[in-house]
């Protein structure tokens, strides 16, 4: 972090107390408020409080804010002048998170603050609009009362706002993300029925696409199977007319990996995954690509062909190994995902001890928020290995982790999959660490 980050970020804090029309003993009131709505009083005076907004200031020696009182500057800066939450782009909150990343903070405490204010701004079902930031929602309701107003600022804040929601998944439940995705999903439907202006039509085709995408993903983790087959259905004739069939790919590998978990057998997610294997060797993704082989691997895997599964596979991995500077994907597939395949092949139709090395290997490089939900799944499959290796304590024992990381966020794959695990100890449902098992599923899932 280099002196001239540093007062950047002073001059950005600086900026937005100023913005409110605060003094710095404004400011100090305002730390003080938001700590007594808490239930955290402070036992400073304003003075007190006042030279720490100074300090963090200076035009000299900023520093960074203690991580109690980011937090309650995170509070102070959520809502806007009119007391409501706006955490979007464009939004003071937005801009306090980005004073504190210049002034040093790091980028896995920024995203617990906005996962902490989200969680916020969806209690009791609030905060529709949070996530879309103040310019964006006065653009949208521009738009929508007339589409000829629709701009490169709108789309840009829209789709800012479907990243925000993709980002969150793993931290906060998917419940609460529904909510917060509805407001992007209902403009995209009322403006791709208006006469947008052909420049643009494209691209909100592609953040429709991908806003329809993610909440088909969400519909469906909440168990409501009818809205995800409608949602998805949108997603790909949107997609389709976009006119790079990556994107068409890109909708068909979630709505197969929805349709392998609430649709008997597998014959469905099997033409769903061919037919995005079709679209994504002719688009122009190559992480898309190797997504689409490596979801085929699976398939073949759990269909018992062996070949089939490893030609997909090291497809997959051919993709992968290439030159991927510039893909035009912003999917979050990653070398350490695909170690997650290797392991499901191995399984199905392979060998368990190399499948369990492979899930380890994966859930290690599964670290970041994002990946938390994925994070289960693999450690649940390693469990599976560690079943058919013969050590069922051991992989009682993983599924422990598992249980926490499903109940924390209600995922439906997750879920499912460690119910699968737990049936394959059924042969040791007598030992204590089989009933300390039962006991944490219900009393985490219900399950």
């Amino acid at each position: 972090m280099t002196a001239h980050d540093r007062r950047v970020g002073a001059t950005t804090l600086k900026r937005l107390r100023l913005s409110r029309g605060w003094s710095l003993a404004d400011t100090a009131r305002a730390i003080i408020d938001a700590a007594s709505r808490l239930g955290q009083p402070f036992g400073s005076s304003v003075a007190s409080v006042q030279r720490s907004v100074a300090r963090w200031e200076s035009a000299t020696a900023p520093i960074l804010p203690g991580e109690r009182y980011q937090l309650l500057l995170a509070h102070v800066y959520a809502r806007d002048p009119d007391g409501q939450h706006s955490l979007g782009l464009g939004s003071d909150f937005a801009e306090l998170l980005n004073a504190l990343a210049h002034l040093g903070e790091s980028e896995r405490r920024l995203h617990e603050l906005r996962a902490l204010l989200v969680r916020t701004a969806t209690d009791a079902g609030g905060g529709l609009l949070a996530l879309l930031g103040p310019t964006t929602q006065h653009a949208m309701h521009a738009a929508l009362t007339d589409p000829t107003r629709v701009d490169g600022e709108l789309l840009a804040g829209m789709r800012a706002a479907i990243g925000d929601v993709n980002r969150q998944v793993g931290s906060i439940p998917f419940v609460r993300l529904q909510l917060l995705l509805a407001p992007v999903v209902e403009s995209c439907r009322r403006l791709l029925t208006d006469t947008v202006a052909p420049p643009l039509l494209s691209e909100l085709r592609s953040i429709a696409a991908q806003a329809y995408t993610l909440a088909g993903r969400l519909a469906f983790e909440t168990r409501d199977d009818e809205a995800a087959r409608a949602l998805y259905s949108a997603a790909t004739d949107t997609a389709g007319r976009i006119g790079d069939p990556w994107q068409r790919a890109v909708v068909h590998m979630s709505h197969a990996l929805v349709t392998l978990y609430s649709t008997p057998g597998i014959d469905a997610a099997r033409a769903l995954v061919d037919a995005a294997v079709r679209d994504a060797r002719t688009g122009a993704s190559i992480t898309v690509r190797g997504r689409a082989h490596a979801l085929q691997a699976e398939i073949a895997a759990r269909a018992g062909a062996r070949r089939h599964a490893q030609a997909a596979l090291s497809l997959a991995w051919y993709d992968m190994d290439g030159d991927r500077d510039g893909d035009p994907s912003s999917s979050s597939f990653s070398p350490a995902h695909l170690r997650g395949f290797d392991g499901l092949c191995e399984l199905y139709v392979g060998d368990p001890a190399a499948a369990h090395d492979a899930f380890a290997r994966s859930a290690q490089a599964l670290t970041r928020p994002r990946e938390r939900v994925q994070r289960a799944i693999v450690t649940t499959d390693q469990a599976l290995a560690r079943i058919r290796l013969g050590d069922p304590r051991a992989a009682a024992e993983l599924l422990h982790e598992c249980i926490d990381g499903a109940s924390s966020t209600g995922g439906r794959v997750a879920t499912i999959r460690l119910r699968r695990a737990r049936h394959e100890l059924r042969t040791w449902r007598a030992e204590d660490f089989v009933a300390d098992l039962d006991d944490h599923l219900i009393g985490a899932l219900g399950a």
